[in-house]
């Protein structure tokens, strides 16, 4: 008993109510325009008038419905009054797409118009019909109690009469009266509660293309994530190594000490402009500019790394100008990894690196010694720094997402290979 009576102490049920109610008043402006076909056709049966105008209302409200403003004030309106989770619309777009994740789908302008139309003639229709319902049995809670002061009070409705001979009798009717156009309004919210997912909620189209941002909401920020992992690893890394470097020679050589420090400054530089890209985006704020090293940036990397002492060979084939975008980017993060492994991983020895650009593929690759012939290119320096183990499998899901190749492990007794192949499509 109680939960049958508990809705009709909700806030939120009248609110529902007040919201169907507005929705029959929102109407009313139109209904001028649905007697116009009435008048001009004035020799028409009253049936035949009544029934025409009523169409022609209809029509005009759906119409209304067709307008995008009229779908977003809806879902607004019913996430506010009906309590209803309802997500804001999707805009119709263009198809876009984002490396490694496909093509996003686009919503056309049309797609399930019919939807909001529909709606709001049902929340009209539920409107007026609550709104006459319940606010003739306010009035008849309102009218029968005078029965307590006459010998007799009575209500006719719709052929439906209730005749109350007076004293108490008449109020318990008039209470029950009140009930009942509380009931009304239970049943009206209820009936748009279920009605608002499945005519303001999203259609096949948006659920798809809501899908596809969250996927790539997603895609951004593991994205991100290896931006960050790349960029402060390797700064922390060349910083270490630079101020060991610095704190040994500063006495007998000042002048490399004090190159040692300007490169832990500029290195620190960068990965604070990285950073700050990173947690405005995480934080979504506008970030002012986005850090874009690319392999244009790659000879700058390479001295850092002389800076901090490793002995770096190039190998450097093709025009790396021709290699741009996303897939330029993704090979300097990419040698950058590999060259902050061999920092943290390998002992004395030159490091080979190799860019080969072919018109077909972007070759990269990292080789280093290990010193110790066991190939696990793992600790084995001196010095050797912790790891967090996601170097490599960051690497190869950013390789994987290029639809690259890459290839990892000991090349000879003494010595660890980074290889990486990616597919290229040169400008022109």
């Amino acid at each position: 008993m109680i939960r049958e009576i508990r809705p009709l102490l909700r806030g939120s049920t009248y609110a529902g109510a007040l919201f169907a109610y507005c929705g029959a008043l929102a109407s009313i402006p139109l209904l001028p325009f649905a007697l116009l076909p009435v008048l001009a056709w004035g020799s028409a049966p009253e049936g035949v008038q009544i029934v025409l105008a009523l169409l022609v209302w209809a029509a005009l409200i759906g119409v209304v419905g067709l307008a995008r403003t009229t779908r977003r004030v809806l879902i607004a309106c019913a996430r506010r009054l009906l309590r209803v989770p309802l997500p804001d619309p999707v805009a119709a777009r263009q198809s876009a797409s984002s490396p490694g994740t496909g093509p996003v789908p686009a919503v056309p302008f049309g797609a399930d118009r019919w939807r909001t139309p529909v709606w709001l003639l049902l929340h009209v229709a539920l409107g007026w019909t609550g709104a006459m319902v319940s606010g003739a049995l306010i009035l008849a809670a309102l009218t029968l109690p005078v029965g307590w002061f006459r010998a007799e009070a009575g209500l006719s409705l719709f052929g439906w009469s209730v005749r109350v001979a007076g004293g108490w009798g008449s109020w318990a009717v008039a209470l029950g009266c009140v009930l009942l156009a509380a009931a009304v309004c239970v049943v009206v919210t209820n009936a748009l509660r279920w009605l608002a997912p499945r005519l303001l909620g999203p259609s096949s189209a948006e659920q798809l293309a809501l899908a596809a941002e969250r996927e790539l909401r997603l895609a951004e920020r593991n994205r991100l994530a290896h931006e960050l992992h790349d960029s402060i690893g390797h700064t922390l890394t060349a910083a270490t190594i630079q101020a060991a470097v610095a704190g040994e020679v500063l006495s007998a050589d000042p002048v490399a000490a004090r190159a040692a420090l300007r490169s832990i400054e500029e290195s620190a530089r960068a990965a604070l402009e990285d950073l700050d890209y990173v947690l405005g985006v995480l934080r979504e704020e506008k970030a002012e500019t986005a850090p874009t090293r690319t392999l244009a940036d790659l000879p700058e990397l390479l001295d850092r790394l002389r800076h901090a002492g490793a002995v770096v060979e190039p190998e450097l084939s093709g025009e790396l100008s021709q290699v741009q975008g996303t897939l330029s980017r993704a090979a300097y993060r990419i040698l950058q990894e590999g060259l902050t492994n061999a920092l943290r991983h390998g002992t004395d020895g030159p490091i080979e690196v190799r860019v080969t650009v072919a018109p077909d593929g972007l070759e990269l690759s990292v080789v280093n010694r290990t010193g110790t012939g066991t190939g696990t290119g793992i600790g084995t320096g001196p010095g050797a720094f912790p790891t967090s183990g996601h170097g490599l499998p960051g690497l190869a899901e950013r390789v994987r997402l290029l639809h690259g190749e890459i290839e990892a492990g000991p090349d000879g007794p003494q010595h660890w290979r980074l290889a990486v192949r990616l597919p290229v499509r040169l400008s022109a």
